[in-house]
């Protein structure tokens, strides 16, 4: 019993000085309270070939600029141009079977809620630099 206690105790101890450890982010050293320095807008051509998939599932990159794109709980402007009844005559690229379907697998004829936001889990490609270091490789013949 008194060694269940002792180490519940090292425990607290522990969690405690984790908790009053320096917290860092991609703010660097700057206070929240500080203004931000506002980022240099980057330049997204009209269109632009598309990148390569890195990894198993991963969403596909944006080839063009989505600042005009409304999405919104009535409108999805994605959907214009992707959309199975659309893709055809715009020659966009159409969107994904997996995106009609619900959590519980079930087949629907529009999107799926869960799937309606694009820009959750899609972003625009863009020529940048990272904004901290990273040594992803993709595997086999992804990245290609």
């Amino acid at each position: 019993m008194k060694s269940k206690f002792v180490v519940s105790a090292m425990l607290a101890a522990l969690v405690s000085a984790a908790a009053f450890a320096e917290v860092t982010s991609l703010r660097g050293d700057q206070e929240i309270k500080d203004l931000n320095e506002v980022t240099e807008i980057k330049v997204v051509p009209k269109s632009q070939d598309k990148l390569a998939l890195d990894y198993v599932n991963q969403p596909p990159l944006i080839p063009h600029s989505t600042t005009q794109v409304q999405i919104n709980p009535s409108n999805n402007g994605c959907l214009e141009c992707h959309d199975v009844s659309t893709y055809r005559k715009t020659g966009a690229p159409r969107v994904s079977p997996t995106h009609y379907t619900d959590r519980d697998n079930k087949i629907l004829t529009d999107v799926a809620p869960r799937r309606y936001f694009c820009l959750q889990c899609h972003v625009t490609q863009v020529d940048a630099e990272p904004i901290v270091d990273n040594d992803f490789k993709p595997t086999g013949k992804f990245g290609q």
